[in-house]
C-alpha cells in the first residue's frame, strides 16, 4: 500500500467523523541506513576477499574499506607496524604536515573491460584492476593460493621466510604492505587449516629443514592473529595443532641430542628451530629441569667441610672452593646455551634461579644452622663471609650471549633472596654478640681493678692487723697454732674440687655457642699488688693505712679506663659493622633493617665504652680527687700535684678515645652512608652528641675539682715554703750582705706547679675549655695570693722580694694570653709598690692608696688600705697616712 488519497464527497459539508484525520494522513516507506561506526566495525570482521566485494559496492564503502587505519590495525595485530618509523617516514616525506586525513578520498572509475572477477571452487575471488592515477595507493591482488602448486611457490619459498622483514611502516601504504603479507602467507594458512598440520601440509612439503619449517609456522602464527572473520577460530586452532605437533617432535629430537651428548648436532639444530618457532620455551624448560649440573651438585662440596669439628670455627676457604666449582660448571652450561639457543630470552635468569633454589640455598641453610648451634661468632662470620663470596661469585659468572635480560642485576636480586630469610636472625645475633662482648670486656676490666684495689687494701691493712696481734700474744698464738687446721681442709677441698670445677666449667663453655672468653689486658694497672716499700715502712696504724690506701687510689686514677679496652671494643664494632653493613645493599626492608642494626651497634659501643667505661672512670677519678688532702702527704714534688697530674693524663686518654670515636663515626658510618650526619632524629647521631656532652661535663667537673686540689697545693706551698724573712728580713746595718732581687722559693714552686698543670691540657682540650680553665686558675691564684699577703708582715727591705714575686706571677700569667686576667696581676704588682715607700713619705703612700685608677678598679681604696696595714712599720706611718687620706687632725678655718 503506497498511500491513501482523499476521497471526493458530493454534497454539503462532510460529517464530523473521528477517522477523518486518519483518512487524510499519508504513509511513506523509507529504507533503513546503519550508522558509519557500526558499518566500520562490521568491516573489521570480514575477510580480505569480502572487503574487496564491499569496496566495489559504492564509493562510500570503498573509502571505508581503503581507510589506512584499518590496514594499520591488521599490521599491528601481526606485529609488523612501527609507529616511530611511520612518524619518521612522514616527517621526511612532508616536513609541513597538513591537518587532513592520511588517506585522501579515492574516486573509482567505472570498471574497465580488462577487469575480471574469477571465482574459485570455494567461492574466493581475485580482483585486479587499475585505480585512479591521482591515487598513490595501488590495488592489491589477494590470492587464495589453491591454484598454486609446489613448483610455482618454490622460487619464492626463501623470500616467504623473511616476508615480515620487508614490510615497511609508511602511512598511506598500509594496505599495500598488508597485501604483500597476505599474498605470501595466505596460501600456507589456508592449506594448513584444511590439512590440520599433517605431513601433507604445504609447509612441510615446501620446506624440508626444521629451521625453515619453524620460521614459516612462526610467521603463520603471527599472521593468524589478524584473522577475525567467520571460521577464524577454527583455522587458528588447526594452526596451533600443527605448531604443537611440530614442537613435540622437535623437542623429542632436542632431548635425544642432550641425553646423547650431541650438543653441536641435534641439540643445536632443534634448539634453534624451537627458539625460532615460539622462543624455545619448551626446550628451555626441559634444559633447566633436566640439567646435568643438578645431578652432580654433590661433587661441588659439602657444608660439613666448612666447619672445624674441633672448635666449631668456620673455614671459608671450603665455601669459596664450592663456589669456584659451581662457577666452572655454570659456565660450561652457559656455553651450551649460547650454542643451542639463538634467542635465549630470560633463560639466564631462570637457570640461575634454579641453581640458587636447588644448590646454593640448601648448602648455605645447612651450613648456617650447623654453625649457629655450635659457635655464634663462627655463624656470624659465615653469614657475612659467604654473602661476600656469593656476591663475588655472581660478578665472575659468564653472561649468556644475546640475552635480553639484565643478568647481573637479576642475579644479585636472586642471591639476595637466598640470604633474606636469615638476615633478620643474623642481624639480631650480631647485635647481641657485640653487646655481650662489650659487657664481658668492660666487666673484666672492672673486675681486675676491683681485685687490685682489694688486694692493695688488704696488704696495707694486714700490717695493722699484725701490730694488733703482737699486742695480744694469746690471740696471735692461737691463730698461728690453729692455722694448719684451718688451712688443710681448704687446701684439700681446693685440690679435690679445683680440677673438676675447671673441667666442668670448660665443658659448659664448650657447649655454649655464645661463650666469649675473658680478655687478658696487657695494660698495667697502677695499683700495685705489693708496694715497693720495706716492711718497716708499712703503716702500723689504721689511720696511716687508710692514708696509704687513698694515695694508692689517687695514683691509680690513670688506670680507671684504658686505651686497650677502647681499641678492643672499637675493633670489634668495626668487624660487626663491616659484616652487617654488607646487607644494606640488599635494599628493601632487609637493607633498611641492616642499616638500623648498624646504627644500634654504634649506639651500643657508645653506651659500653662511653658510659660504662670512660664516664664511669671519670666519676671515680673525680671522687678520688675530691678526697685528696695535700697536708696529709709527706713529700711534695715541685713539678706537680700527683693526683691532678694523673687526672690530666686521664683527660688526655679520654680525649684520645673521643678522637677515636670521631674517626670511627666518620669512616664507618658517615663514609659508608649508614647514617646521616644532618639527621637529628637518628639514634647514632643523638647518642654520639649525648656521649660528647656527658664527657665534657665530666671533664669540666674533674677540672673544677682539680683546680680546688691545685689551689690547696698552692696554699700549702705558700704556708710551707714562704719564710717570714722573705718579706720581713732583718735590717743589715753593715751592708755586707747582697740583696736578693729574685723571686722567693715559694713563688718559684707555685709557678712551676701551676704552669706544669696548665701545659698538660694544651692539645688535649679545645681552646674554649682551656681558656676557662686558665682563667679560673688565675683568679683562684690571685685570691690565694691576696689572702696570703694579708697574713704577712712586710718591711721596706722585704718589699723588693715581694715585688720580684709579683713580677714572677705576672710573667707567668702573661703566657696565658688573657688580657682580662692580666689586669688582676697588674694590680697586684702595683699594690706591692705600697710596701716600698719610705715611712717618711706618708703623703705619697696615701696618694697611692687612694688612686683607684692605678689598680684598674680591681682594688678599692679601702682594700688597698687594708693591705697597707700589713707593713711592718704601719703603726709609725698610720697617723700620717690617715691624715693625708681622711683629713684627720685638720683645723676648722
Amino acid at each position: 500500500m503506497s498511500g491513501f488519497s482523499k476521497a471526493q464527497v458530493s454534497g454539503g459539508r462532510p460529517r464530523r467523523d473521528v477517522l477523518a484525520s486518519l483518512k487524510l494522513a499519508q504513509m511513506e516507506i523509507s529504507k533503513p541506513a546503519l550508522p558509519a561506526e557500526i558499518l566500520s566495525t562490521i568491516l573489521d570482521y570480514l575477510a580480505p576477499s569480502d572487503l574487496i566485494r564491499v569496496a566495489r559496492a559504492s564509493k562510500l564503502l570503498r573509502e571505508m574499506v581503503y581507510e589506512d587505519s584499518r590496514w594499520v590495525q591488521r599490521l599491528k595485530q601481526i606485529g609488523c607496524w612501527n609507529d616511530l618509523e611511520a612518524r619518521k617516514q612522514a616527517e621526511q616525506s612532508n616536513p609541513y604536515l597538513r591537518n587532513h586525513m592520511s588517506v585522501p578520498a579515492i574516486h573509482l572509475q567505472a570498471p574497465q573491460s580488462g577487469e575480471s572477477l574469477a571465482a574459485d571452487k570455494n567461492g574466493d575471488r581475485t580482483i585486479s584492476g587499475k585505480s585512479d592515477p591521482s591515487n598513490f595507493l595501488k590495488d592489491v591482488e589477494f590470492s587464495t593460493g589453491m591454484g598454486i602448486n609446489n613448483k610455482s611457490l618454490r622460487p619464492d619459498a626463501l623470500a616467504a621466510l623473511s616476508v615480515f622483514s620487508r614490510v615497511r611502516s609508511i602511512r598511506g601504504k598500509a594496505r599495500e604492505e598488508y597485501g604483500k603479507i597476505h599474498a605470501t602467507l595466505y596460501p600456507f594458512y589456508k592449506d594448513i587449516s584444511i590439512t590440520g598440520g599433517s605431513m601433507n601440509s604445504m609447509v612441510f612439503k615446501v620446506y624440508e629443514s626444521p629451521e625453515d619449517q619453524a620460521q614459516m609456522l612462526s610467521e603463520l602464527n603471527a599472521f593468524a592473529k589478524c584473522d577475525r572473520s567467520l571460521g577464524g577460530e577454527e583455522r587458528q586452532g588447526q594452526l596451533l595443532r600443527a605448531i604443537s605437533l611440530f614442537e613435540t617432535a622437535a623437542l623429542q629430537e632436542f632431548k635425544s641430542g642432550y641425553e646423547n651428548g650431541d650438543i653441536d648436532g641435534l641439540m643445536r639444530r632443534y634448539g634453534h628451530a624451537l627458539t625460532t618457532l615460539n622462543g624455545g620455551g619448551a626446550a628451555i624448560d626441559y634444559f633447566i629441569r633436566n640439567n646435568h649440573l643438578f645431578a652432580r651438585k654433590s661433587d661441588f662440596g659439602s657444608p660439613s667441610d666448612c666447619v672445624d669439628r674441633g672448635n666449631g670455627a668456620v673455614k671459608l676457604e671450603h665455601s669459596q672452593a664450592f663456589l669456584t666449582r659451581l662457577n666452572v660448571a655454570y659456565n660450561e652450561e652457559v656455553s651450551i646455551i649460547d650454542m643451542c639457543f639463538s634467542k635465549p630470552g630470560n633463560i639466564s635468569t631462570l637457570f640461575f634461579e634454579r641453581i640458587v633454589k636447588d644448590v646454593l640455598s640448601p648448602y648455605f641453610t645447612t651450613l648456617f644452622i650447623d654453625l649457629r648451634s655450635k659457635n655464634t661468632e663462627s655463624y656470624l662470620k659465615a653469614v657475612s663471609g659467604t654473602f661476600a663470596q656469593t656476591s663475588h661469585f655472581v660478578r665472575e659468572l659468564q653472561p649468556i650471549q644475546k640475552s635480553s635480560d639484565e643478568f647481573f642485576e637479576a642475579a644479585g636480586q636472586i642471591v639476595g633472596k637466598v640470604f633474606e630469610p636469615c638476615v633478620d636472625q643474623y642481624l639480631t645475633d650480631e647485635l647481641n654478640y657485640f653487646r655481650k662482648h662489650c659487657d664481658v670486656v668492660v666487666s673484666e676490666w672492672d673486675r681486675q681493678l676491683s681485685e687490685q684495689a682489694a688486694s692493695t687494701e688488704s696488704f696495707y691493712m694486714s700490717n695493722v692487723n699484725r701490730q694488733a696481734d703482737k699486742k695480744d700474744f694469746l690471740t696471735s698464738f692461737k691463730k698461728v697454732l690453729m692455722a694448719p687446721v684451718n688451712i688443710l681442709p681448704n687446701i684439700s677441698s681446693m685440690m679435690s674440687n679445683g680440677p673438676k670445677a675447671e673441667d666442668s666449667e670448660r665443658d659448659v663453655h664448650k657447649h655454649d655457642p655464645d661463650h666469649i672468653p675473658n680478655p687478658k689486658f696487657s695494660t698495667p694497672v697502677s695499683i700495685p699488688f705489693r708496694p715497693p716499700t720495706p716492711s718497716d715502712d708499712l703503716p702500723t696504724t689504721e689511720l696511716a693505712a687508710k692514708v696509704a690506701i687513698m694515695n694508692s687510689r689517687l695514683e691509680g686514677i690513670r688506670s680507671l679506663f684504658s686505651i686497650e679496652v677502647a681499641l678492643d671494643l672499637v675493633h670489634t664494632a668495626k668487624s660487626s659493622l663491616e659484616r652487617a653493613g654488607q646487607f644494606v645493599k640488599l635494599g628493601g626492608k632487609a637493607g633498611q633493617n641492616a642499616k638500623l642494626q648498624c646504627q644500634a651497634i654504634f649506639v651500643s659501643l657508645l653506651q659500653n665504652l662511653g658510659h660504662r667505661h670512660v664516664i664511669a672512670g671519670f666519676d671515680k677519678a673525680v671522687y678520688h680527687l675530691s678526697e685528696y688532702r695535700p697536708r696529709h702527704k709527706n713529700e711534695h714534688d715541685s713539678q706537680g700535684v700527683e693526683p691532678l697530674v694523673t687526672f690530666l693524663e686521664l683527660v688526655n686518654v679520654g680525649d684520645l678515645i673521643l678522637q677515636m670515636m670521631d674517626v670511627f663515626y666518620e669512616q664507618e658510618l658517615i663514609a659508608t652512608k649508614l647514617t646521616d650526619r644532618g639527621d637529628f632524629l637518628d639514634s647514632a647521631v643523638k647518642e654520639k652528641k649525648k656521649f660528647e656532652q656527658m664527657l665534657d661535663e665530666r671533664v669540666a667537673g674533674g677540672l673544677s675539682k682539680g683546680i680546688d686540689v691545685l689551689m690547696e697545693e698552692v696554699d700549702y706551698l705558700l704556708a710551707a715554703k714562704q719564710n717570714a724573712a722573705d718579706f720581713n728580713p732583718s735590717v743589715d746595718l753593715s751592708g755586707q750582705n747582697a740583696v736578693d732581687v729574685g723571686p722567693s722559693e715559694a713563688a718559684k714552686a707555685i709557678v712551676d706547679v701551676v704552669s706544669s698543670h696548665t701545659r698538660m691540657l694544651v692539645g688535649s682540650t679545645d681552646k674554649s675549655t682551656l681558656d676557662v680553665f686558665n682563667q679560673e686558675i688565675g683568679l683562684r691564684l690571685f685570691a690565694s695570693l691576696c689572702k696570703h699577703l694579708k697574713m704577712q708582715r712586710i718591711n721596706v727591705e722585704g718589699a723588693v722580694k715581694l715585688i720580684s714575686d709579683m713580677n714572677h706571677y705576672f710573667d707567668f700569667i702573661k703566657t696565658m694570653k688573657n688580657d682580662q686576667l692580666l689586669q688582676y696581676f697588674v694590680a697586684l704588682r702595683e699594690l706591692s709598690q705600697v710596701y716600698l715607700i719610705d715611712p717618711s713619705d706618708s703623703k705619697e703612700m696615701a696618694s697611692i692608696i687612694a688612686d683607684g685608677d692605678r689598680f684598674h678598679g680591681i682594688f678599692c681604696a679601702e682594700e688597698v688600705y687594708e693591705f697597707a696595714t700589713r707593713r711592718a712599720d704601719w703603726y709609725q706611718v698610720k697617723k700620717g697616712v690617715e691624715r693625708a687620706m681622711f683629713g684627720i687632725g685638720c683645723l676648722v678655718m
